[in-house]
């Protein structure tokens, strides 16, 4: 019997301050299709509530998850996890 794969959302649980991990992001405007990927450590992951949404009630609540890595070079960065994200820990070079 094949092994399952973990969700995002299981990964994204159990990631914690130091993991070393790469994210694969596939990013979709009209017919263009770009797909990146970054490898770095892990700060730390949020969620975090937005108001991206257009008429929408004041009170709904809209979350995105958010991990911050540190990229080799010591710089921070943000990325927004959605359906086209992949997230995978990997071990150190």
């Amino acid at each position: 019997m094949p092994a399952i794969e973990p969700t995002t959302r299981e990964v994204l649980n159990v990631l914690t301050p130091g993991d070393r991990v790469e994210v694969t992001h596939q990013v979709k405007v009209g017919r263009q299709i770009w797909n990146t990927r970054v490898v770095g450590t892990v700060e730390r992951v949020e969620r975090r509530r937005h108001g991206l949404h257009y008429r929408r009630r004041y009170d709904d609540k809209v979350f995105s998850d958010l991990v911050v890595l540190k990229l080799p070079d010591g710089t921070l960065s943000t990325v927004t996890i959605d359906e086209f994200t992949d997230v995978t820990k990997t071990h150190d070079p």
